[in-house]
């Protein structure tokens, strides 16, 4: 049997982390059993599935490299096989037709339940059992005509032969419902596999409340879609070793449902922007450069190339995610930068702070180079001539050519400057703050 799954979204306009968590499963397992993966799109919400709700989920999908095998299914043009199917479950006698709620709406189809037990192996959550009686006949097609989730759903995945459904936890008592109708259409029963629901510190469902939680806003706030990917992957299974940091290729070689977790997965947003930072890190220079440039560009800030490189090398370690970088390296291009008030407070505006960057300032001004290793052996040898200590020192000359006490070592940063700016900057904090 050649596996065969699925991803089905209700494209709303944003994609959910948890929604393409199961797309990534379903994509990884299809890939990892050598079978194929689809997508259905299970527009027949006409007010929501918009052609723009569509297209943002495609985009999604692409971004994150989901290829998809054969063409796509839109549930919304199988109304009329959904309805001819409901017709043949009333004619066998698995449903019938009730004016549900005596309101004088119309007739519904509700499909009789079996009267029986229904168990099925999860792949996830082991076996599954619900009673007869606490299992109700249900609603298949409303009284305006329109088929019902559960009917369009069924028959969605038995005319695309689908093998395995995998999806959240919240649909495992739709699948009682489903493995009946199933039955009752004369139709193979997929395997199952419900996820664990993705949850925030507090254990509640994770929503935007607590943060970035749709697929575009960690694309537009600069996460690689390879780190998105990776961590996502993670949230809920293990590869059965402690990696972290895993190739596509590696993730299709070692995922399989056993290893999947039942209980709810956390999502921890300080972890993904390690894992992007590592990816970060694994870009080649070009590309990382491109980025850099692109993002100085909406920052509205013209960088000479060759300067600019020197800038991106210092902080290419430091940088997490892409909209990092222009606030991170703006001060570099601009003598019009912000000053961090705490460090300004706690480090400038101090007693003896100005004699000291007036001292500093005449030594750098009679360098007869002005490098890395000049400037760090004549603030080295000054500090400890002096016998001041380097936290007298050196935070505020970086506060006063930087603004902030963050940032790559203090003494690539001044040979980048040069001489001339690094002179006049501390001359402006001087005047600006001590003066």
């Amino acid at each position: 049997m050649k596996v065969r799954t699925r991803f089905a979204p209700s494209p709303t306009g944003n994609v959910h982390i948890g929604n393409m968590r199961a797309a990534i499963y379903n994509w990884l397992y299809a890939r990892h059993h050598g079978g194929e993966f689809l997508l259905r799109v299970e527009d027949t919400d006409r007010e929501r599935s918009t052609p723009e709700a569509i297209q943002t989920l495609l985009e999604a999908m692409k971004w994150l490299k989901l290829d998809v095998d054969g063409e796509h299914l839109y549930q919304s043009t199988r109304m009329e096989a959904h309805l001819a199917a409901a017709e043949m479950l009333l004619e066998k006698g698995h449903a019938y037709k009730e004016d549900k709620g005596g309101l004088g709406q119309g007739e519904c189809v509700i499909f009789k339940m079996p009267g029986k037990d229904i168990s099925f192996d999860d792949g996830i959550k082991g076996t599954l059992t619900k009673a007869a009686e606490n299992m109700q006949d249900f609603v298949i097609v409303r009284s305006n005509g329109t088929p019902v989730f559960h009917l369009a759903n069924v028959l969605d995945d038995i005319e695309q032969r689908v093998t395995h459904v995998i999806r959240g936890d919240d649909h495992v008592e739709n699948t009682f419902r489903h493995i009946a109708l199933y039955e009752a259409l004369g139709a193979p029963v997929p395997q199952f596999a419900h996820l664990p629901m993705i949850v925030n510190h507090q254990g509640k469902p994770y929503s935007k409340r607590d943060g970035d939680a749709f697929v575009g806003d960690f694309r537009d706030k600069g996460f690689l879609p390879e780190a998105l990917f990776n961590y996502l992957a993670l949230l809920g299974w293990s590869p059965g070793d402690d990696r972290e940091i895993m190739s596509v290729q590696e993730m299709i070689e070692a995922f399989d449902l056993d290893r999947c977790q039942s209980s709810p997965a956390q999502v921890d947003l300080k972890k993904l922007t390690w894992m992007n930072g590592e990816y970060m890190l694994k870009l080649p220079v070009e590309e990382f450069s491109a980025l850099c440039f692109a993002e100085l560009d909406k920052a509205g800030i013209n960088a000479e190339p060759e300067y600019a490189e020197k800038v991106f090398a210092l902080v290419r370690e430091r940088v997490k995610i892409v909209a990092d970088i222009a606030p991170m390296i703006a001060y570099f291009f601009s003598d019009d930068y912000d000053y961090d008030e705490k460090a300004v407070s706690k480090k400038l505006q101090k007693e003896g702070v100005a004699d000291i960057l007036k001292q500093v300032r005449a030594l750098l001004a009679e360098l007869p180079v002005f490098d890395e290793a000049s400037t760090s052996k004549a603030l080295h040898d000054f500090v400890e001539q002096s016998g001041l200590g380097f936290g007298a020192v050196m935070p505020p000359v970086r506060i006063a050519v930087s603004g902030t006490q963050s940032g790559p070592d203090l003494f690539p940063i001044l040979a980048v400057l040069g001489r001339e700016k690094v002179l006049a900057r501390i001359d402006r904090t001087v005047e600006r703050f001590l003066a």
